[in-house]
């Protein structure tokens, strides 16, 4: 492996010496119907200017289908990088050791943040990729956790959108397409916080957050406590709220209460119920409790948000 600072596969051919500023590079070849595209200098510059790009935009992406022999380290990166391996084995190293990567991970590689990364050698993953900078992106990468490594499988949805991405390649090189695509970009991140996210357990039992939620979504006209939705799952207390906030970063009565309050609000949006009726119907026996919760969660009274959505 040639030592310096590489990205997933930037040719030196296409890049100026203004291109190295921003973008790491590497003499890693192009495969055989993979994609690669860098953003121009000039766009670049405008990008980082523009109010609508500024926030977070993108350097240069790809995909590397069977991405054999793809093996790259980055000492000191100077811009952040998105992998989701498709299919395929790959891994990772970082100062916090070694992880395999397989098909449906997902590598959150932060600026200034030493790391290597390559394909399994019998088994070379297939993945997309995506170096992208900005004023804003720490905040957005803040909603997915500190973990380098993400398993959320192998979802449609994000491949979609990582095509509809590189789509940018097709477009002329005018300032308006390369907007989009960094708004494009940023839709993709955010999307990555309300995946549907899984762990699997050491007893080899699996917490899916969406299974969690519609266990809360059936219980919205009653109480639900900690110790009766960890028993649904067969958890401790402790074991189930500990999984659960480690998949969402929420504890989970939180989200319950939320979850609540999203049905109150329809519920005075759609009908006449008094507050006490509505109340009733989300389980809540004291209309002053339900009031207290719905302002902390909303940010209003009930009866001033019906008030504002009424005529």
């Amino acid at each position: 492996m040639q030592s310096g600072t590489r990205s997933p596969g930037l040719h030196p051919g296409y890049l100026s010496i203004a291109m190295r500023a921003f973008v790491d590079t590497s003499n890693w070849p192009l495969p055989a119907n993979g994609v690669r595209f860098i953003t121009p200098p000039r766009l670049r510059r405008l990008l980082a200017k523009h109010p609508l790009g500024q926030g977070c935009y993108p350097l240069a992406l790809g995909y590397y289908p069977e991405a054999q022999g793809h093996r790259m380290h980055r000492p000191q990166p100077e811009d952040y990088l998105l992998i989701y391996c498709r299919s395929g084995q790959g891994w990772l190293e970082t100062a916090d050791g070694r992880l395999d990567v397989s098909g449906g991970d997902l590598l959150l590689l932060p600026k200034g943040q030493a790391h290597t990364y390559g394909a399994d050698e019998h088994k070379p993953w297939t993945l997309y990729w995506v170096h992208f900078a900005g004023e804003h992106v720490a905040d957005y990468l803040k909603q997915l956790g500190p973990r380098p490594l993400l398993r959320i499988g192998v979802q449609p949805r994000l491949l979609a959108e990582f095509d509809a991405l590189l789509g940018l390649r097709k477009q002329g090189l005018n300032l308006v397409h390369f907007i989009h695509a960094a708004h494009q970009l940023q839709v993709l991140l955010t999307s990555l916080a309300v995946l549907p996210a899984r762990a699997t357990l050491k007893s080899g039992r699996v917490l899916d957050v969406d299974a969690v939620h519609a266990v809360m979504r059936a219980h919205l006209h009653d109480s639900l406590n900690l110790d009766e939705l960890a028993a649904q799952f067969k958890l401790s207390r402790f074991h189930f709220a500990k999984t659960y906030r480690a998949l969402t970063g929420h504890a989970p009565i939180q989200d319950f209460i939320q979850l609540k309050m999203a049905h109150a609000c329809r519920l005075l949006d759609e009908g006449q119920q008094s507050i006490r009726q509505v109340a009733e119907q989300l389980g809540y026996d004291d209309v002053y409790y339900f009031s207290r919760l719905f302002r902390k969660v909303v940010g209003m009274a009930p009866s001033h948000y019906r008030a504002l959505h009424q005529g």
